[in-house]
């Protein structure tokens, strides 16, 4: 089978568009070790025979368990058996015909499948299945989400005890703040956190407001035709729903969502400055780039434009993208860019746009010491921090990435 590309291949650091561009940036939160096959989600064979082979990634209130501060843990199917199953006995047409809504079911999703045996997932059982395509070789990773809640509660309580019982350091921890995960295990955490978390808040249909079940291994939602918990007579033919539009032709009702948002290192005409903000909520010495959300029918470039001059009153031109990170809070996709303010166009407003309490254009040599000196997340206090010190996101974070391009001279011109 063909190996799915990645930014450290040799190809990649040899092509073309790389000797005219640089180096591809993978920030945090992107290139997971694992092929997604996402072909492969709707096929009841191969998830049937990868169950029981697979490396489980458990998930409590969207907290993975972890093996330590850098890395995730995974467990055997042994460790879940009793509270999964095996769901993919039965073909998804048979189980949407025999749906109950009074069966609480335990959120799993089908995270791809570790070709490498190495990095997040561990690998897992190696496992062959041969598709139409061809044969797809790797350990089959799953998130499975075992929060104590409904009458799944002991059971999701007996697979946590499970878990970390005679494994020392093991945990079910936050991650967001220090984002100390390696990069590959980040990567799997962002698939795994924002396919659960969309499971979670899509309980019921959008549509009709019927009560919706996950399908293609926790990747899709359908709302059901026919439900058992309403039919009167168990030997009758099961109750049929009303008709819902979900449910009729091609729709995007019950598919993830990923939010587009732009962030942007805005430079001066002169491109000796970069423009920073602070929000309300952030410390004093704290600041960071610009942001905002996409909106419908408005282009990366429109957008940060917009969010640039409604944030801080400064007027953009030029507008190139640079690169992209997700952020699995809980569903964003952040594309990275870097603009040119217009000439007579720079002077900072705020009163347009109250989320910012301060902006500033500040000299790219202060931006380039503080990007070696006093970084890191807002709430984290910098050992031996001096009072009206810059600081400004770590390294794991796409605003300090857009912020080492310009002080690197992505800007200037290339002869």
């Amino acid at each position: 089978m063909t190996q799915p590309y990645t930014a450290t291949t040799e190809s990649h650091k040899t092509s073309m568009l790389s000797r005219k561009f640089g180096q591809e940036i993978i920030n945090y939160f992107s290139g997971s070790p694992l092929n997604r096959v996402s072909f492969l989600r709707s096929s009841t064979a191969f998830l049937r025979a990868a169950l029981p082979r697979s490396k489980f990634l458990l998930m409590r209130d969207l907290e993975p368990l972890a093996a330590s501060k850098t890395t995730l843990a995974w467990v055997g199917y042994e460790t879940v058996r009793e509270l999964v199953g095996n769901p993919f006995d039965t073909e998804e047409e048979e189980f949407l015909r025999g749906y109950d809504s009074r069966v609480e079911i335990p959120t799993l999703v089908f995270l791809g499948m570790n070709e490498e045996g190495t990095g997040g997932g561990g690998g897992g059982e190696s496992f062959e299945f041969e598709g139409e395509g061809g044969k797809y070789v790797g350990g089959p990773c799953f998130a499975l989400d075992v929060t104590e809640k409904g009458s799944l509660k002991e059971e999701c309580e007996k697979v946590q005890e499970e878990a970390v019982k005679g494994a020392e350091g093991r945990e079910f921890r936050k991650v967001r703040l220090d984002l100390s995960l390696v990069p590959s295990d980040a990567a799997i955490l962002a698939q795994a956190r924002s396919l659960l978390d969309w499971n979670n808040r899509n309980q019921f249909c959008s549509a009709c407001g019927a009560r919706t079940v996950s399908v293609h291994a926790g990747t899709k939602r359908i709302c059901p035709p026919s439900d058992k918990a309403f039919q009167k007579d168990p030997e009758g033919p099961p109750f049929e729903r009303p008709p819902c539009i979900s449910r009729k032709g091609i729709h995007n009702i019950a598919f993830p969502r990923t939010d587009p948002t732009v962030i942007m290192a805005i430079i001066n005409s002169t491109g000796d400055k970069v423009l920073l903000g602070r929000q309300r909520r952030w410390p004093k010495d704290f600041y960071s780039t610009l942001a905002g959300f996409c909106e419908p029918a408005e282009s990366v470039e429109d957008a940060v434009r917009r969010e640039t001059w409604e944030e801080s009153g400064v007027r953009v031109g030029r507008v190139v993208i640079h690169s992209t990170q997700p952020w699995p809070y809980p569903a964003n996709l952040m594309m990275g860019a870097i603009g040119e303010a217009l000439p007579g166009g720079e002077e900072i407003v705020l009163k347009h746009d109250p989320e910012l309490e301060d902006a500033q254009w500040v000299e790219v040599g202060r931006v380039r010491n503080a990007l070696q000196e006093s970084t890191g997340t807002p709430d984290v206090e910098v050992e031996g921090a001096i009072e009206g010190q810059l600081r400004l996101p770590p390294s794991t974070a796409i605003a300090h990435q857009l912020l080492l391009a310009v002080v690197n001279g992505f800007h200037l011109a290339k002869l």
